[in-house]
Order: C-alpha cells, then sequence, then structure tokens
C-alpha cells in the first residue's frame, strides 16, 4: 500500500504562484510514476503532469511552460511548481502513484487551488 498526502494550495490572484508537495509513505519502493491531476467542478479530472523514476517528465500542453513538476533524489516527495496560474486552473489537485509496473494505482486526498481573477 502507498500513502500520498497532499499539501500547499490555497488561494492566489492570477499571475500568481503556488508549490504543491506530494509526501508518499508504505510501499514506497514500488512506486514508478507519480503526478498530478487535476478536477474542476462539473468537469473529468485530468492530468497536469507526470515523472517516472528516471526522471522523465510529461505535462498537459495548457500547463506547459507555466507548471514544473520535480522531486528530489529520493522518490518523495514529489512538487509541482505552479507560475503565472490563470482562474482557468482553479481546481482541485490530486497526487497519483501509479506502482507494481502499473498493476496498482493510489490517489491523495486532494488540494484545492483557487486562482481569482
Amino acid at each position: 500500500q502507498v500513502q500520498l498526502v497532499e499539501s500547499g494550495g490555497g488561494l492566489v490572484q492570477a499571475g500568481g504562484s503556488l508549490r504543491l508537495s506530494c509526501a508518499a509513505s508504505g510501499s514506497i519502493f514500488s512506486i514508478n510514476t507519480m503526478g498530478w491531476y487535476r478536477q474542476a467542478p462539473g468537469k473529468q479530472r485530468e492530468l497536469v503532469a507526470t515523472i517516472t523514476n528516471g526522471g522523465s517528465t510529461n505535462y498537459a500542453d495548457s500547463v506547459k511552460g507555466r507548471f514544473t513538476i520535480s522531486r528530489d533524489n529520493a522518490k518523495t516527495p514529489v512538487y509541482l511548481e505552479m507560475n503565472n496560474l490563470k482562474p482557468e486552473d482553479t481546481a482541485l489537485y490530486y497526487c497519483k502513484a501509479i506502482a507494481f509496473a502499473g498493476l496498482k494505482t493510489y490517489w491523495g486526498q486532494g488540494t484545492q487551488v483557487t486562482v481569482s481573477s
């Protein structure tokens, strides 16, 4: 089992920045990929960014150039640096871990990001 805890959400004005953190515990050795997803009211959950054990990253087109996913040398925590935030970035942001070569998926509880115009 892997437990994920997100932090760092909040209210920010458009153009501002936030840094989200995701701390993993439990069977950390089993994690292959970690990522951030978000879900706005009335919309489906969507990918924001992912990072593999090898350090490869992937971003949604809507956040490229504004958001950066990173981590320290260890697998945890994973960060999401969000710059030049827009009102359309407002959502509940979830941390996700893919483990055991894709056989297991774990989600955190989410952290709210609200961007005011």
